[in-house]
């Protein structure tokens, strides 16, 4: 950890608690500035908080008084707070910096940054990129938006070591000095607009990733979308990828897995399924070429990587049927990817909480639905949707009763997908808890 002076004896304020805000607080305080951390909550019976009083950070919680603004000099925000609040509204009229965690992250470590974001599929490329780190003598360690605080992990991150963090759009908003050797953007769709309000600010949020970065730095892009670079000025090297075509990165040639020209694998002793997937391999692979990791390390990922939980997960294989989890599949976007996924016949588990939306971006990815078992706010949608493509179905009480009923249509090579095309609130706490109740029956029923 590098030893800074910039926050000694600075007046700070941790906006929202939860994990990364702890964390932050207790860094910040480490490096000698004067802390306070500010939550809605009431935080009477809450422990971080009571440390937090105990290492001498002043704590206020029920409410976000505007009097804060008056004795603080910089503002470390939780990602998922927007900046519509009326206290951040009010910090940027009197031109407060306002960062998030991230920033504290890169300032403090001593080794190589990693940045992994992208609409989908960059926890399973910050995930892959891990894994192959680990195969081979580097040491990789993953932090960010996968679970693991970046601003914890850069405390212990040494000159040798390598700090692979995955990002998403609120934590890139927050950022100022942050500059990854390697920075990596899988693809950019439309999501968030709720948080960003509209698709030039969300990918505006994105593309900040690389803004720092200089002619020494690499950034790993979709060849696909190689077009929503033209607005923004990039000063490091583009490494494409594409699963179709040859780039001047990693890309697919005749089954077969090449970056800059070099054949890495056949695609065939690849594990982990679907095309969206096979993006997310050569990302992954462009990465770790670029980061010296040896083709061995790689292979050895990519022919035992079956995937994270929840992301197209494999369960188990019963009777011949295998099972996949698919939970963290919150809208029709990621269900599409699960879908195309498998050449088998799907019986295909589905619904939730009911956004507003439709389903007929799916129309084109069912032809191989054998049956659809419908749970959750959106059944009277979904119904409609089986109907008008003429495929069977069965209504569930929930995921525990749609897991149960495939028992009584599967046959030796299908396959079930838990791929809900909806979020899990009408039913359940989170996505994590909605797989979970899917993983607890499949393994009942083996």
């Amino acid at each position: 950890m590098k030893n800074i002076t910039d926050y000694r004896e600075k007046h700070v304020l941790v906006l929202g608690l939860a994990k990364s805000g702890y964390e932050t607080a207790k860094l910040l305080h480490r490096l000698g500035a004067v802390v306070t951390v500010n939550d809605g909550k009431d935080l009477t019976d809450n422990q971080d908080a009571r440390e937090l009083k105990e290492m001498g950070v002043t704590v206020i919680d029920k409410e976000h008084p505007l009097t804060l603004l008056d004795t603080h000099e910089l503002i470390v925000k939780n990602p998922g707070i927007p900046y519509h609040v009326p206290l951040l509204k009010e910090a940027v009229s009197r031109n407060i910096p306002i960062i998030t965690e991230v920033e504290l992250a890169y300032q403090i470590n001593e080794g190589t940054t990693i940045a992994i974001t992208g609409t989908n599929g960059k926890t399973t490329v910050t995930s892959l990129i891990g894994d192959m780190f680990s195969h081979s003598p580097e040491t990789g360690l993953l932090s960010g938006n996968i679970g693991v605080v970046a601003s914890k992990v850069a405390q212990t991150a040494g000159p040798m070591d390598t700090m692979i963090t995955e990002l998403s759009s609120f934590q890139l908003m927050g950022i100022r000095q942050y500059k990854p050797h390697i920075a990596v953007i899988t693809n950019i769709y439309s999501a968030h607009l709720d948080y960003h309000g509209t698709q030039d600010d969300y990918v505006q949020a994105k593309m900040t990733i690389f803004k720092n970065q200089t002619a020494e730095d690499y950034l790993v892009f979709n060849d696909a979308q190689r077009h929503l670079l033209q607005d923004f000025p990039v000063h490091s090297q583009v490494s494409y990828f594409s699963p179709d075509h040859e780039t001047n990165g990693a890309y697919i040639i005749d089954d077969h897995i090449y970056f800059q020209g070099e054949v890495i694998c056949s695609v065939g002793q690849v594990v982990l399924p679907g095309k969206h997937n096979l993006e997310n391999i050569l990302a992954s692979i462009a990465v770790c070429k670029l980061s010296g990791i040896t083709n061995e390390a790689i292979i050895a990922t990519l022919t035992t990587f079956e995937g994270i939980k929840h992301r197209t997960q494999y369960v188990a294989t019963i009777n011949g049927v295998k099972y996949y989890n698919d939970s963290k599949a919150t809208n029709t976007l990621a269900t599409t990817f699960a879908l195309d996924a498998f050449k088998a016949r799907v019986h295909w588990l589905c619904g939730g909480l009911d956004r507003g939306n439709g389903f007929e971006d799916l129309d084109h990815h069912v032809g191989n639905v054998e049956r659809m078992y419908i749970f959750g706010e959106t059944t009277p949608k979904l119904i409609a949707f089986a109907q008008q493509h003429a495929i069977p179905y069965e209504v569930c009480e929930d995921v525990k009763d749609a897991a149960a009923k495939t028992a009584h249509f599967t046959q030796p090579g299908q396959v079930v997908l838990l791929s809900p095309a909806c979020a899990s609130w009408d039913q359940y706490p989170t996505y994590e808890v909605r797989g979970d109740e899917f993983i607890q029956q499949v393994k009942k029923m083996g």
